[in-house]
């Protein structure tokens, strides 16, 4: 899986008018942040959830931030986590910071995180600032969390080194853990309620969402989910596995096959960075996470939350080298499969609703256009208010350029929005003008938002029956 949003992302992030904004105050545990205020939404900056993880604390579980005296300037984004590609602001080892968006005298309003994707290498917090859910009422976050070899990895040295109990190679999920331990104990400096808190994400985002479900560390954390593009069945290598690979990693960033820990820690942060090439998913170390996603979902062990989970019709995007029937078996298989998967083994308890994003722009309309690509439904949910970070086109990227243009697209675009937005205030994502179902695997019906929307049926029921039998109910 490559790392999806690519193309301008220069990020003068800071929306139209926020020149003229004025100064707003919010007091949590750590001291008082200044931040500013336009048009209703009051926004905060660069606010740091854990201490910075540098140092001695490469590779450990994040540490309580440190307080301030005065007010803190919040006006200004953090440096995204360190990674190969530029999803953002300039990277740096010092990245934990998190940042909020709500409208101007908010009380008890429903809180949104997001979680975003980029294979868990790539992209940071601040590509996705936009006043769409402020706008509607909705406290919302934008997270950094460590990424690549920073993030998610293992090694013998920090095992050895590591206590018997301590939390190892997912310091990426236990980042996603704090930021929202910090959501938990400051929201309502906001005016965010804490009882209700939706955690959203797409790709890795969405992987990591699905091992959150399952983790005991995370519970009581989040009321409700949203999955975007799972895109995997969720069976992550064991520690030993991650072990060898992360051997094979500090090798390749100059390290002895023998290195101690101290000479881990003295790899220069770029030189982790630029060895790591793939996508990096969760790992079973035993500790936070001791069983698979596939195996806590399969087992009932996850946190019964209402949920809304679902695919694109072109996830096969990710694999460019399919095409055709290929494209569709592979976007059946990883894509719309696990996200069937996942609603029906969540359905019994809190409800699930399963969609399938299939909608393309009328701009892109043409005979060999493949469908909405991977990531695609994002400027639907954010209402098309991400620019300027995916404004400029890029013949390259599908998901570049304007995706909310013409009318069709406002109106879709809007639907989109509002069922996101009803989820988050109700727990239910009544929106549009036709009733979205509960999932239920004996009636097997899913919400398909394309041209035209409406509900389906036994959707690509044999593809993906054969597909969970395969990968799921193999295992």
């Amino acid at each position: 899986m490559k790392h999806l949003i690519a193309g301008a992302l220069a990020l003068s992030l800071v929306w139209a008018g926020s020149a003229n904004a004025e100064p707003a105050k919010a007091k949590i545990g750590q001291g008082v942040l200044v931040g500013d205020q336009s048009a209703g939404i009051a926004s905060f900056r660069g606010i740091p959830f854990a201490a910075p993880p540098v140092g001695d604390l490469r590779w450990k579980p994040p540490q309580p931030a440190a307080a301030w005296t005065g007010d803190r300037s919040a006006h200004d984004f953090s440096a995204s986590c360190m990674q190969r590609t530029r999803g953002g602001p300039a990277p740096s080892e010092d990245c934990l910071y998190l940042n909020v968006q709500g409208p101007v005298g908010a009380k008890d309003a429903p809180v949104m995180v997001w979680i975003h994707g980029g294979s868990n290498t790539g992209g940071s917090g601040p590509m996705y600032e936009s006043p769409a859910f402020a706008k509607d009422g909705v406290v919302f976050v934008t997270i950094n969390y460590r990424l690549g070899p920073f993030g998610f990895f293992a090694h013998p040295a920090i095992s050895k080194a590591a206590g018997a109990s301590e939390p190892l190679a997912d310091y990426g999920l236990m980042d996603q853990i704090a930021a929202l331990k910090w959501v938990q104990a400051n929201i309502k400096s906001f005016g965010g309620d804490p009882k209700r808190v939706t955690v959203f994400g797409e790709s890795a985002g969405a992987i990591d969402i699905y091992a959150l479900l399952g983790l005991k560390a995370a519970r009581g954390l989040f009321s409700q989910a949203i999955v975007e593009s799972n895109i995997t069945w969720g069976d992550s290598a064991p520690l030993a596995k991650a072990e060898a690979d992360g051997q094979a990693l500090a090798v390749r960033a100059g390290a002895s096959p023998t290195a101690t820990l101290a000479d881990l820690k003295a790899i220069p942060a770029d030189k982790l960075s630029a060895a790591q090439s793939d996508a990096l998913f969760p790992i079973v170390d035993g500790r936070l996470m001791t069983e698979t996603s596939l195996q806590a979902m399969a087992r009932k062990h996850t946190v019964d939350v209402p949920m809304i989970v679902g695919s694109n019709s072109w996830e096969a995007w990710l694999n460019q080298r399919l095409k055709g029937q290929a494209a569709t078996d592979w976007t059946n298989s990883q894509g719309g499969a696990p996200a069937r998967f996942i609603a029906a083994k969540s359905a019994d308890g809190k409800p699930a609703w399963l969609y399938f994003f299939s909608y393309v722009p009328t701009e892109r309309r043409s005979p060999d256009n493949q469908g909405a690509p991977h990531a695609g439904e994002i400027y639907y949910v954010f209402n098309g208010q991400l620019a300027p970070m995916m404004s400029t086109p890029n013949p390259a990227n599908p998901v570049s350029g304007p995706a909310v243009a013409s009318a069709e697209d406002k109106a879709m675009a809007a639907t989109v929005h509002a069922c996101w937005v009803a989820f988050a205030k109700t727990g239910t994502p009544s929106c549009g003008t036709v009733a979205w179902p509960r999932y239920d695997a004996k009636t097997d019906q899913l919400m398909e938002f394309g041209s035209p929307a409406g509900v389906r049926t036994n959707f690509r029921k044999a593809a993906l029956d054969a597909a969970q039998a395969s990968e799921a109910d193999a295992k």
